[in-house]
């Protein structure tokens, strides 16, 4: 059974974290003299940036957490979804000998992440299916495992891993169980997110970079039990999340229907596309998709990817990836932007595809 006192790293259960002088006080005051900024402005025309952010966001879990149905006490943000990766890492793998899990093709930064903080990493391939090889998985596991990484919908696939899978992970594993669901907004399955109240040792990841359209402010979420939470807070950084990104998420959170909307399109964009470039004779394939890009698969992805990239356009050549081979991941573009798209490969086509 999974025991958060089990996994955690001495150092970690014991830290007091920094106290930073927001944190002191909570509310708000006339005069503040506590924190030694620049009490008469800032280098900018503003009045908003000479004074250091909520450290903990409050505004912006509440409001977020009433979209998300979830308590502020269940909410991490951070600079970015690899933040959180970095955090959980530090707080339950002691480097040098514990390790985690990836399921390759998978989002890179959580083996960087890993690796920086001298953490071993193991690999298991996700099976032909995309799924994932339980047996496999299970042999790979030892008494030093504290991490599973799922990426849900997964990069750069786009495929859903199926829930009963990862359920299966939850209720066997003593560890900590990361689903990331960067693209989760473009699926048609459900979130796992009202699942953190199920599984003490669950922890999902959202982003505001994907359909939220925000990747320029560097904010993720990361949804947990409170303990969870708790030691993810003591190990970051006193004011992870700027001012004005927390001003803006605020803003954006106010506008739930132009993201729907967004969502919407793409979604459309995604199934023209998959149709589209299943017609032309060097696209051997293109995974189904639940998320904002497509994996294709070609017989010249090099060749495609240096003419695309002569012309303007730039995608990811993931041909090195296991599952991947051959593959080119394209985003999913604005209208315009996918036709000029299919109009370059329609020339690729005629003139260098043999």
């Amino acid at each position: 059974m999974f025991n958060l006192k089990n996994i955690l790293r001495p150092n970690i259960a014991s830290l007091t974290p920094y106290s930073s002088a927001r944190e002191d006080f909570k509310g708000e005051a006339e005069i503040y003299l506590d924190a030694n900024e620049n009490s008469i402005g800032s280098a900018i025309n503003t009045h908003i940036l000479n004074r250091y952010p909520d450290p903990l966001q409050l505004k912006v879990k509440k409001k977020l957490g009433k979209i998300k149905e979830v308590a502020s006490e269940n909410i991490f943000l951070g600079n970015g979804s690899d933040e959180a990766i970095d955090i959980l890492i530090r707080a339950f793998c002691n480097p040098g000998k514990d390790n985690v899990v990836i399921l390759p093709p998978t989002y890179g930064m959580y083996e960087v992440a890993a690796k920086i903080n001298d953490v071993k990493v193991k690999s298991v391939n996700l099976n032909t299916d995309l799924q994932l090889d339980l047996p496999a998985l299970t042999r790979a596991i030892d008494s030093n495992t504290k991490i599973i990484f799922v990426c849900s919908p997964n990069n750069p696939t786009g495929s859903i891993i199926n829930k009963p899978y990862i359920e299966k992970l939850l209720n066997t594993f003593n560890g900590v169980v990361v689903v990331d669901e960067a693209y989760i907004d473009f699926a048609d399955s459900q979130s796992m997110l009202q699942d953190i109240s199920k599984y003490p040792n669950l922890v999902i990841m959202q982003t505001f970079s994907k359909a939220w359209g925000l990747a320029g402010l560097r904010v993720g979420m990361a949804f947990a039990s409170a303990e969870i939470i708790s030691i993810m807070n003591k190990i970051k950084a006193p004011y992870n999340v700027g001012e004005l990104a927390q001003k803006l998420i605020l803003e954006a959170l106010d506008n739930k229907d132009a993201v729907d909307k967004m969502i919407s399109t793409l979604k459309k964009e995604r199934v023209i596309l998959i149709d589209k470039l299943q017609g032309f004779s060097f696209v051997k394939g293109v995974l189904p998709s639940q998320s904002n890009f497509l994996l294709v698969k070609t017989n010249e992805p090099n060749k495609l990817y240096d003419f695309l990239i002569a012309n303007n356009v730039v995608v990811r050549n993931r041909s090195t990836l296991p599952l991947c081979e051959g593959s080119l991941r394209m985003t999913i573009g604005t209208p315009d932007e996918n036709k000029k798209l299919l109009s370059l490969l329609s020339t690729f086509e005629k003139t260098y595809s043999k």
